[in-house]
């Protein structure tokens, strides 16, 4: 067989560059379309963010810069250099972009950071609040609910580390060399489905304001302003928690309870011993609060259910609370004739029976893992892009 020559590779490279092209506007179509049946367009979706730029000297619309900043997100770029090198210059972006916003390019990098200096953060929350109500109120996501509530799974994650202080608001930790990491770390709240949807409800930051605070800031203080925040905001929706083993305490049991709102804690063996006894003891008394099925398509999967109702546990205010734990064991069998055994452990509220536990675990507690296995870069990404093109770094 003979070898292209050179005029053949230049063909080759054209055709190549043209079915990538074809590619780039089959996206940006889907996306549009997407963008304007459940949002309303770029302009009604950022209608309720002001801009605090000064109008002799603004080219661009800002909701022209905030789509920017999602496309950045949307392609992964990282930083704002490469809104340069992608999209400024890109034929398919630059055409959409002017059919959008009627300017002739896309914006300059720093052109989103002088404008985003100049929003306040809690406008651009409510933006991604109302992102997700709309497809609440579309009964987009209802087929998701599990028995009635949205799942919301809580994680935090770090963002950003510096060698040096970055802002007078750093977390910092002490290394093992000696030397100080300074960082900004987040917690975020995100409404998750069982086929695979994470969509990012509210996002609160753990820094150090009080500068005369004897300790840091931490997940579980911004677990709790977090907690104020969505329940103001959604003082309606009917949501179950899905949370791990940090949060599992006398605080968190009260706050849902004052909110009437569900949980599923994970939790883990060093975790409220006193419960673990309880839960062992009522087991050994309860022999019928048993249940197996098998799973997968060669029922390659069995999972043993256990679980005790009404535990009584006393927190550190003196206050009662009454707590069921769910215990399942998933044991998988390979090709190899090996298996593999693993136990996971939940406290809930919801009242575990024989005909709910495999929709509590399958449907409902395993889907915290959601929000900690997207991938990170992703999830950075999201937390830094608000920071980030925010201050001068």
């Amino acid at each position: 067989m003979s070898k292209p020559n050179g005029q053949q590779t230049h063909l080759i490279d054209e055709e190549k560059q043209g079915q990538a092209l074809d590619e780039q506007k089959a996206l940006l179509k889907a996306f549009c379309g997407t963008l304007s049946q459940y949002f309303g367009g770029w302009q009604k979706l950022f209608r309720s963010v002001r801009d605090g730029r000064n109008p002799a000297l603004v080219t661009y619309p800002l909701e022209g810069l905030l789509s920017v900043g999602v496309l950045m997100y949307l392609f992964r770029l990282g930083a704002r250099r490469q809104i340069n090198y992608q999209l400024r210059g890109n034929a398919p972006s630059q055409a959409k972009f002017g059919a959008w916003f009627e300017v002739e390019e896309v914006p300059h990098g720093d052109t989103l950071n002088y404008a985003f200096k100049k929003i306040a953060p809690g406008e651009v929350q409510e933006v991604v609040c109302r992102m997700v109500e709309s497809l609440i109120r579309k009964k987009i996501l209802y087929r998701w609910r599990l028995f009635d509530n949205f799942l919301v799974a809580i994680d935090g994650t770090g963002v950003l580390t510096f060698r040096e202080r970055h802002c007078e608001y750093c977390m910092t930790r002490k290394l093992n060399n000696g030397e100080s990491l300074y960082y900004h770390p987040v917690l975020e709240a995100k409404l998750v489905t069982v086929n695979g949807f994470a969509f990012s409800l509210m996002t609160e930051f753990i820094e150090n304001l009080d500068p005369q605070a004897d300790k840091q800031d931490c997940e579980l203080k911004a677990f709790y302003r977090l907690s104020k925040r969505l329940k103001a905001r959604f003082p309606h929706l009917p949501i179950c928690l899905l949370l791990d083993g940090l949060f599992a305490g006398g605080p968190t049991f009260q706050l849902c309870h004052d909110y009437n709102w569900r949980y599923l804690i994970v939790l883990q063996e060093a975790d409220l011993p006193q419960v673990h006894r309880t839960y062992h003891l009522v087991c050994s008394q309860t022999p019928e609060n048993h249940k197996q099925i098998c799973l997968g398509q060669q029922q390659e999967i069995i999972q043993e259910y256990h679980w005790a109702k009404q535990i009584d546990y006393r927190d550190s205010q003196d206050r009662h609370h009454s707590l069921n734990m769910l215990v399942c064991q998933e044991t998988r069998s390979t090709r190899q004739a090996d298996t593999n055994t693993t136990t996971f452990k939940w406290l809930t509220n919801f009242i575990p029976t024989a005909r709910n536990v495999d929709t509590l675990t399958n449907q409902g507690g395993r889907l915290r893992w959601k929000a900690c296995t997207e991938p990170v870069e992703v999830s950075k990404t999201k937390a830094s892009i608000s920071r980030k093109t925010a201050a001068s770094i």
